[in-house]
């Protein structure tokens, strides 16, 4: 038997001790570990540990890396700042993504925080949508979308004259129209999408790997599928995403939430066989984005009691509860 804690309140399979370590890095940074690798490529590492959905690895890492950010960033270089800020952003993705939304918020702020510090205004729109993100979680839609509008007014405001500049602005715009579809505002929302689609046009297929905003005309037609479903047309979802294709992605992470994108909107639209199909490929490319998210539990929750002999559903099931 494995003696170990799971942390299932919300869902999902997290070790306790992991989550209990995360909270004493936010209670009292940790000290410096004194590793000689480079704390950027220490942070590349571990996002590359988010693009593969290694959720259990990236938590375990995480307070080493703070800590050892933090010492870093005694230089007050703005460049260290920002960096610190990215460490804290991870942690805000992560968090999120597996449903721990008051840790969330902290590692948000503190993103913030030390983003202002950087002067940079693409590090303020990466910490200000992460932030963003757990408003709308903790049902403050109105703040949310007051945050990410300033962020994408500063962004804005640069003259856009750089790829990474443009890449910012499409991502917030992106982030603004789902913002404003979850808070019911259908006219913003379908405004700011549309806008992010033209500005797309603008970037690569492939994102640089060393971007901050790793957005590309395919992601934002992706965003469309979840601005559509947020308002409640899964048509118009299904239809956005209607030329989607994983070769479009370039990591598990975003390709599998691709399809957990599409198996939203097929649920939406009342079409299980569809649904199990879409989150069985999820599943196979990256577990983490099915198994460690409540949302996606709970539609294999509902697909296991409500159409128990649809083909995959038992195999979805069974995936989650090893």
């Amino acid at each position: 038997m494995r003696r170990r804690t799971l942390l299932t309140a919300a869902g999902t399979a997290v070790p306790a001790s992991l989550l209990l370590a995360i909270d004493d890095a936010l209670a009292l940074t940790p000290a410096p570990t004194g590793e000689p690798t480079p704390v950027d490529l220490r942070l590349a590492r571990a996002r590359h540990l988010w693009d593969t959905g290694r959720h259990t690895s990236l938590l375990a890492e995480l307070p080493r890396l703070i800590g050892d950010a933090h010492q870093a960033a005694r230089t007050h270089t703005a460049v260290d700042h920002a960096r610190l800020s990215a460490c804290y952003s991870l942690a805000t993705q992560v968090l999120g993504k597996i449903g721990r939304y008051e840790r969330a918020r902290l590692t948000a702020d503190r993103a913030t925080t030390y983003a202002d510090l950087s002067g940079s205004p693409i590090a303020s729109a990466a910490a200000a949508r992460e932030l963003s993100i757990v408003l709308r979680h903790q049902d403050q839609p109105a703040a949310a979308q007051r945050l990410v509008l300033a962020a994408l007014a500063e962004v804005e405001a640069t003259g856009l004259t750089t790829g990474a500049q443009t890449a910012a602005y499409a991502q917030m715009l992106c982030t603004t129209a789902y913002t404003a579809a979850r808070g019911g505002d259908d006219t913003q929302a379908l405004a700011m999408i549309t806008e992010a689609r033209r500005a797309a046009r603008r970037l690569p297929a492939t994102a640089p790997k060393d971007r901050l905003f790793r957005i590309s005309p395919a992601a934002v037609d992706l965003y469309a599928v979840g601005v559509h479903w947020a308002l409640g047309d899964a048509g118009a979802a299904l239809e956005a995403g209607r030329h989607l294709r994983p070769g479009q992605f370039p990591t598990p992470e975003r390709t599998s939430r691709m399809h957990t994108d599409l198996a939203r909107a097929w649920w939406q639209y009342g079409k299980p066989e569809q649904t199990a199909r879409e989150l069985l490929a999820a599943l196979r490319v990256s577990p983490a984005e099915v198994r460690d998210r409540p949302s996606i539990r709970t539609i294999v929750g509902s697909l296991s009691t409500r159409h128990p002999y649809t083909p995959g559903v038992r195999e979805l099931a069974r995936a989650l509860n090893r």
